[in-house]
């Protein structure tokens, strides 16, 4: 009774996300299959929500004289994201079931960490947002460190700060926890020598990823890398090259497995 009652479950989870999808491969004109480098579900919901206020262009990579980028004046895209198996069984992985001609070709490529983003934008408009976007984050555990951390001898300082700051006194007891050796010199966490937190190339362990959140050095980047585009007006799956995203995959086990259902909805009102 009990695996009747999860099949049940499962079936019932499973079919609206199926029609949405097929709704929405009737809807728009292209269908992109995406990965994301060093997952994190906040980021994922700003693309969400940057594509919804139809903003193609981020603010930040634009000069200050630039004008405000152009605003379509309906929906703009629409992003499915996880529960690989239901994606691809409503797409059709096979020219027999597929949904639309052609989309069998995409379905077979859901693989791994990777959404479904349904739009009309203009490919060049969608494959240039895409590489610019780029979110920093703090590193989790297991992640290769990208490069050596030392924290100089002296006053060891938060960098979420600008200029830096010194941690309080009331915070030695963490950075001694997290392995520094500190001494309070004048109400301020001191270190006689150098401190290597992490060392380039080496898997992070959980004290390590502890102590660069807590001092405020960001080593990976969220970012969307574009697999493949199918057109509806021709049926055709073509492959995209050059937006390989470095930590695919990576982040996932901490964020649980609810991004689907948090980011699988309506990207316009």
């Amino acid at each position: 009774h009990f695996f009747r009652r999860y099949a049940l479950v499962s079936f019932l989870c499973a079919f609206p996300l199926q029609c949405q999808v097929q709704e929405n491969a009737d809807k728009w004109q292209y269908c992109w299959l995406f990965e994301v480098g060093n997952m994190r579900n906040s980021h994922l919901k700003t693309v969400r929500k940057l594509w919804k206020e139809c903003v193609l262009r981020l603010p930040q990579y634009l000069p200050s004289t630039s004008p405000k980028p152009h605003a379509p004046s309906s929906s703009t895209a629409r992003i499915f994201f996880g529960r690989g198996a239901v994606m691809a069984k409503a797409l059709g992985t096979s020219p027999e079931t597929e949904h639309r001609p052609g989309l069998h070709k995409l379905a077979t490529q859901i693989k791994g960490q990777v959404g479904l983003f349904f739009t009309d934008s203009p490919p060049s408009e969608v494959l240039e947002w895409f590489a610019d976007f780029a979110q920093p984050d703090f590193a989790r555990t297991g992640n290769t460190a990208p490069r050596t951390v030392v924290l100089p001898a002296g006053p060891v300082l938060q960098q979420h700060s600008s200029p830096p700051e010194p941690f309080p006194h009331n915070e030695e007891p963490q950075l001694r926890r997290l392995g520094l050796r500190t001494r309070m010199e004048r109400g301020v966490p001191t270190l006689d020598a150098p401190h290597t937190v992490c060392v380039k190339g080496k898997a992070l362990a959980p004290e390590q990823t502890q102590l660069l959140k807590l001092v405020g050095i960001k080593m990976v980047t969220f970012r969307g890398g574009l697999r493949a585009r199918w057109e509806a007006a021709s049926g055709e799956v073509e492959q995209v090259e050059g937006q390989e995203v470095e930590g695919a995959g990576a982040g996932e086990d901490e964020e649980g497995s609810g991004i689907g259902d948090e980011v699988d909805e309506q990207m316009s009102e």
